[in-house]
């Protein structure tokens, strides 16, 4: 995500600074105070020219406040429109300048997710609050653990892998647990199933994850069908009975919690300029450059919502970023959703090639309203 140029305030003038802070923005801001030494200060505020005057007063007196007025050389500031932009401008301004602490100074929490390890011979789950690119399989992000957990816990009900940590060495003497006795694992520490049996069981694990239990809901649909047809009622109210199952534990998913290989969506929040909202697009769980959209006319003619939409969405790639980076963007995406005080409407769309367009202009009209969902 590109930097876009910064407003500068020149704090060393001493004798102009009281009037450069009363011309300086009031709204939301993310701002580095630079001093004469040393690194920046960081900061984010919805109230810039306060913070500014907090900051750099005029000492009248001892005060246990902080009072950066005789340090400072110049005050860098982005104007911001919503919580999600002063997010995402103070991660990339930490990053830059703040490598060692950013992430403290931002109280930046990495979201739970539920990981399929796919390294081991015998695949398992765990729930994780780290990504990894070892060709594991991360579902989520959830908006805390326990609700990670009880989703994995149930979810896994409707499988027969392993719940086990340990790293197995099959043996028929091997002791088993409770679940192999409940017939809800397929022992494989017990030498029961061959590796490959197993590996089969784990790829439907993985088809439930990426599809969001389509695959599964599929089946099972299609067994009932099938038994219903030949009028096998018994067999087809048990496999109904499955389908309602699979419906409840999927209910139990946090809204953004997927494969995030398949994360798409946009944000729609407010921004700094009159009569203009900031698109965001988070592709397969990264974040990309804001894209400003302005509303009404353009070079003075008239233009509908939809073909703008439809020609800003155009060239939509999957961008690269490492996996630390995707991490972090994924956490302040968690952050900014699970949130009370979200500002703006977040869009799902399942493929670059089908953009909800109706869905996103309506909700382009409830944020440029301050109505949004």
């Amino acid at each position: 995500m590109r930097l876009p140029p910064a407003q500068v305030i020149p704090a060393a003038d001493k004798d102009h600074l009281d009037e450069a802070i009363r011309e300086a923005p009031s709204g939301a801001a993310v701002f580095l105070l630079w001093p004469r030494e040393g690194d920046p200060y960081l900061g984010r505020t919805a109230a810039f020219r306060r913070r500014l005057n907090r900051l750099l007063r005029r000492r009248e007196g001892p005060s246990r406040l902080l009072n950066l007025r005789d340090v400072a050389a110049r005050v860098e500031y982005w104007p911001s429109g919503s919580r999600l932009e002063s997010s995402l401008l103070a991660w990339r301004l930490g990053r830059q300048h703040l490598p060692d602490t950013y992430r403290k100074l931002l109280k930046l929490r990495m979201p739970p997710y539920v990981k399929l390890i796919r390294s081991n011979v015998f695949p398992r789950t765990q729930v994780t609050t780290k990504l990894s690119g070892s060709g594991a399989l991360f579902f989520g992000p959830f908006g805390s653990r326990p609700a990670a957990e009880r989703f994995e816990g149930e979810f896994l009900d409707l499988f027969q892998i392993r719940r086990c940590p340990e790293n197995l060495a099959p043996s028929p003497s091997h002791p088993g647990c409770i679940y192999g006795e409940m017939n809800r694992c397929l022992r494989p520490c017990q030498s029961v199933v061959s590796v490959e049996e197993y590996a089969s069981e784990v790829e439907r694990v993985s088809e439930f994850l990426s599809s969001g239990g389509e695959s599964l809901l599929r089946s099972v649909v299609a067994a009932r069908d099938r038994f219903s047809a030949e009028t096998n009622f018994e067999e087809a109210a048990r496999q109904h009975k499955r389908h309602e199952r699979i419906q409840q534990v999927l209910k139990l998913r946090d809204d953004l919690a997927q494969d995030i290989d398949g994360l798409h969506g946009v944000a729609v929040t407010p921004s700094p300029e009159p009569e203009t909202v900031t698109l965001w697009f988070l592709v397969s769980g990264v974040w990309l450059d804001p894209a400003p959209f302005p509303l009404g006319v353009v070079e003075g003619k008239p233009v509908s919502l939809d073909k703008r939409l439809r020609e800003r969405a155009t060239g939509l790639r999957k961008p690269k970023a490492p996996t630390q980076e995707r991490q972090e963007h994924l956490a302040i995406l968690a952050r900014w959703f699970y949130s009370s005080w979200r500002d703006g409407e977040f869009l799902r769309f399942d493929n670059l090639e089908a953009l909800p367009y109706r869905k996103l202009v309506n909700a382009i009209h409830r944020v440029a309203t301050g109505r949004p969902r």
